[in-house]
C-alpha cells in the first residue's frame, strides 16, 4: 500500500488471477487438513497395522499403484500428493520403518497419470487437438505405469535409502528386515 487506505488489490487485478488453479490447490489443502484434523488420519493407520508384517517390497508397489491410481480421478497431482501424504506417514509409523520410504514412492507415483484425458492438463491439450485418442492414451500409459511402479518400488528401498538416509538409525533394521519379508 502506497497511502493509507489504499486497497491492496483492485477487483479487476483479482479477476486475472487463475481462480481454476487457485480452488483446485485450496480444495486438496483442505481435504488433506480435514483428514489430519478429523483424526481420520490415525483411525486409517491403526486400521493397517496389520501391514506391520508385510515385506516393503509390497507396501511400496501397493503405494505406488494407490497414489497413480488416486490421480487418474482427482485430476490434480498436488491435490492427490496432499491428501495421501499425511497417511502414508502415519502407516509409516505405524509400520516402524522410516517415514519416507512410503510417502517419496506415494509422491512419485502420483506423476504417472498417464490413462486418461482428464488425469493432467497436459493430456487434456493431447486429447483436444483430436489426433489422440483415449486408446492412444491407454496403449502408451498402461506401459509406462507399470514399467514406473516397478522402477520406483525397486528403487527406493536400495537407492533411495542411499539419496534420502532413510537406512540410518532407529529405522535400519526394520526397513531391511521388511525388505526382505524376514
Amino acid at each position: 500500500m502506497k497511502q493509507k487506505g489504499e486497497k491492496l488489490m483492485s477487483w479487476n487485478e483479482c479477476k486475472k488471477l487463475p481462480w481454476n488453479l487457485i480452488l483446485l490447490l485450496g480444495a486438496g489443502f483442505a481435504l488433506a487438513d480435514g483428514v489430519q484434523s478429523s483424526g481420520l488420519a490415525d483411525v486409517l493407520s491403526r486400521a493397517l497395522d496389520f501391514l506391520e508384517d508385510v515385506p516393503y517390497i509390497a507396501i511400496a508397489t501397493a503405494v505406488s499403484l494407490m497414489s497413480s491410481v488416486i490421480t487418474e480421478f482427482i485430476t490434480s497431482n498436488d491435490a492427490t500428493a496432499t491428501l495421501i501424504l499425511p497417511l502414508l506417514y502415519h502407516i509409516g509409523k505405524t509400520m516402524h520403518v522410516h517415514p519416507l520410504l512410503l510417502m517419496i514412492p506415494g509422491a512419485i507415483a502420483t506423476e504417472f497419470a498417464f490413462l486418461l484425458p482428464t488425469s493432467t492438463p497436459s493430456n487434456v491439450v493431447g486429447f483436444t487437438t483430436g489426433h489422440i485418442e483415449i486408446q492412444d492414451l491407454l496403449k502408451v500409459g498402461v506401459p509406462l505405469k507399470v514399467v514406473g511402479i516397478a522402477v520406483l518400488s525397486f528403487l527406493m528401498p536400495t537407492l533411495g535409502a542411499i539419496v534420502f538416509g532413510t537406512d540410518e538409525g532407529k529405522w535400519v533394521t526394520r526397513a531391511n528386515s521388511r525388505w526382505l519379508g524376514n
